[in-house]
């Protein structure tokens, strides 16, 4: 719960509504709305900015619509089993593209019994980095985050012209599993106008490509890969990254951020001279949060689950920070806390979870938009009624001090 001390100086205040998506249940958008109203019901005077945030994964198309407007393109592509979907873009002023890998190649596309990193691809999203040339698009961001694959990115590039060939010069099948076969990389018909673009990859983590902290045996499991299939896939990106430092010249096997998205990261910092970033500062730049973080009083910010994670480039994390330098306090309101939360205290002013002694997990999940506003407009009533009565016993003649 948040402490009495007052935020401002005037009895209107000014509130900042900025969460990430709540995993599985609600969107940034959808959960920036649901504070906001909770917001409304409790303070119906304060003055509400609402800024939707993402880490570069699932939200980042909406998260920077939401700012900077722009027009959704949608495109057929191939989905993480090589099957036909629609995905979405976003193309905004200046001919800056937006792109969610997670909408050809994410984990949510598939099945819990069809996830298998050794044959999953990327190759739809190359096709949406296809889609933004076509179109004239000279910058790119590229979120990285949520993927069902282990490929190295070598489906994406495979889709913007290279090709991945084994010593008979046959072009490897996809997958990660395929990687161990790999000869050569043959990029004479790799796309060129990658070369005149400005592609920056945002990413919610710095893996390197293998390793103990690598793509595979770190987010392998979560793809539905074996410990045995976890090291498997490691060696196999540890050779497709000498073939790469070989062929191409670029030392991906170091490289920070090699490792994000099943080393989706290395393909991009490879073959297109991707920058990678955190997705947060990213968005914030796109969202301009530190200029409307700047004299508000106080700042609404949550995610699905709080744990030890979150400190680790997690949207949420960063923007308490961001409003902690601007001397803005912070409520966050996450759906369920979980092992580590606490590392979060050092940059907020309290902590108000949805699920806890008042609701179960489950009620919070059947309901969560529901749930989410109930809570904030719960935790911000308290408040203001203390805040009430320190002012009351400041005046004791019933002035109001402000």
């Amino acid at each position: 719960m948040l402490g009495t001390g007052r935020f401002g100086s005037c009895s209107k205040m000014r509130i900042v509504v900025a969460p990430q998506e709540f995993k599985g249940t609600l969107a940034a958008a959808q959960a920036a709305e649901a504070m906001a109203e909770g917001v409304r019901r409790a303070m119906p005077d304060a003055a509400i900015d609402v800024i939707p945030l993402s880490d570069g994964g699932p939200g980042l198309i909406e998260a920077i619509r939401a700012s900077r407007g722009g027009a959704i393109v949608a495109a057929i592509v191939q989905d993480p089993l090589g099957r036909s979907i629609e995905a979405r873009w976003l193309r905004i002023e200046d001919g800056i593209a937006v792109i969610e890998s997670a909408q050809a190649a994410g984990l949510t596309l598939l099945k819990e019994d069809e996830r298998n990193p050794r044959i999953t691809t990327s190759f739809g999203v190359g096709q949406l980095i296809v889609e933004a040339l076509e179109r004239e698009c000279k910058r790119m961001i590229v979120g990285l985050g949520g993927s069902a694959t282990n490929d190295g990115g070598c489906g994406m590039v495979a889709a913007l012209g290279a090709r991945f060939l084994d010593a008979a010069g046959n072009d490897l099948r996809p997958g990660g599993a395929a990687l161990p076969a790999l000869e050569r990389i043959d990029v004479s018909c790799l796309d060129p106008r990658l070369g005149e673009t400005n592609v920056v990859a945002a990413a919610d983590v710095t893996n390197p490509l293998c390793g103990p902290e690598g793509a595979s045996l770190v987010y392998g499991p979560q793809k539905g890969a074996s410990p045995e299939m976890a090291r498997e896939l490691d060696a196999a990106l540890l050779h497709y990254g000498d073939i790469v430092q070989r062929d191409v010249g670029v030392p991906v096997l170091t490289a920070p951020g090699a490792g994000a998205a099943g080393g989706l990261g290395a393909g991009l910092i490879g073959f297109t001279g991707a920058e990678v970033r955190p997705g947060f500062e990213v968005v914030a730049e796109a969202a301009g949060l530190r200029e409307r973080l700047a004299g508000a009083d106080l700042l609404l910010t949550g995610e699905g689950r709080l744990d030890g994670q979150t400190g680790y480039g997690k949207a949420v994390a960063g923007v308490a920070r961001l409003a902690a330098e601007c001397g803005v306090r912070t409520l966050i309101v996450p759906g369920a806390l979980a092992p580590g939360w606490e590392a979060v205290l050092g940059y907020t002013d309290g902590v108000e979870p949805v699920a806890g002694s008042l609701m179960t997990a489950e009620e919070a999940m059947a309901r969560p938009a529901e749930t989410l506003s109930m809570t904030v407009e719960r935790a911000l009533a308290g408040w203001r009624r203390m805040r009430e009565a320190e002012a009351g016993a400041a005046a004791p003649d019933g002035t109001e001090r402000v």
